[in-house]
């Protein structure tokens, strides 16, 4: 099922997610339902918040063929080191790109859709990416790394669409 993506400055998307207690069927069918709308947006990440869904969930594909899921349920980043700059754009904040400066390599542990644990490390798109992902659980968004011009400029370049 295709889910509905909140937009910026939409309020819900500063919720701060709760950690998912049991990986059960209802979490793996909002999986599938996130993966789904992800595919179909198109883009190559989406957090559960995003969505309306405050649970610590993210799914990720940064493959051209769209044949490289990856779920990560209650993320936690447990190393990071270097730094990179990274053009980065967002579902919820639609036709804006900027940089934003994250880490290079970065080691999460999660649980999979099974509620298994697994670490797995990650550089460049992939491990930016899952930071951008991550922080949207986290209530944060992209543009919050911003300058304070550029946010001010954003929203309200946001708040003219919206009235048109």
């Amino acid at each position: 099922m295709i889910l509905s993506i909140l937009h910026y400055p939409d309020s819900r998307l500063r919720t701060v997610a709760k950690v998912v207690d049991v990986v059960d069927e209802s979490v793996r069918v909002l999986v599938k339902d996130m993966f789904e709308t992800m595919y179909q947006a198109p883009g190559i990440g989406l957090a559960a918040t995003q969505v309306d869904h405050h649970q610590r969930i993210i799914v990720i594909d940064i493959s051209d063929e769209r044949n490289q899921p990856l779920c990560l349920i209650n993320p936690k980043i447990i190393e990071k080191d270097g730094e990179i700059d990274w053009e980065e754009g967002c579902l919820s904040v639609p036709d804006y790109y900027q940089c934003v400066k994250r880490a290079n390599h970065i080691k999460v542990r999660a649980l999979n859709e099974q509620g298994e644990t697994f670490e797995i490390e990650a550089d460049e798109l992939l491990g930016v990416c899952i930071q951008h992902e991550i922080d949207h659980i986290n209530g944060i968004l992209f543009v919050d790394h911003l300058s304070k011009l550029k946010q001010k400029r954003l929203l309200e370049k946001t708040k003219k669409a919206t009235k048109s």
